[in-house]
């Protein structure tokens, strides 16, 4: 199993319009080998640095099925609009993954 998450600091007061993006998008994930769930995580906000912390979360069968996900026109799709909101973000999003450990 393979997890894969983006980390965005949203600016204070864009926090409303980042979550409507992400409820209101055409999503195809569930078309795609692999792919088990999402969910958008909503982490803490840092009033130092004026942002609110989110977190995209998908659990895929394999490393190998979410490399195709990036590959695939779904993923350009999705992605097309990225930059035409009204969300402020502080930085690029931040991608970690992760390999899950059998038996721990």
């Amino acid at each position: 199993m393979y997890i894969a998450m983006n980390r965005f600091k949203v600016q204070n007061g864009s926090e409303e319009a980042f979550e409507d993006v992400w409820k209101n998008r055409d999503s195809s994930l569930s078309e795609m080998k692999g792919f088990k769930e999402f969910h958008l995580l909503r982490g803490p906000v840092n009033e130092a640095e004026g942002y609110t912390l989110f977190a995209s979360h998908t659990v895929w069968a394999s490393h190998e099925d979410f490399v195709a996900w990036t590959k695939s026109e779904n993923f350009r799709a999705a992605h097309r609009n990225a930059g035409s909101t009204k969300v402020h973000y502080l930085g690029h999003p931040q991608f970690e993954g992760f390999s899950v450990v059998e038996g721990a």
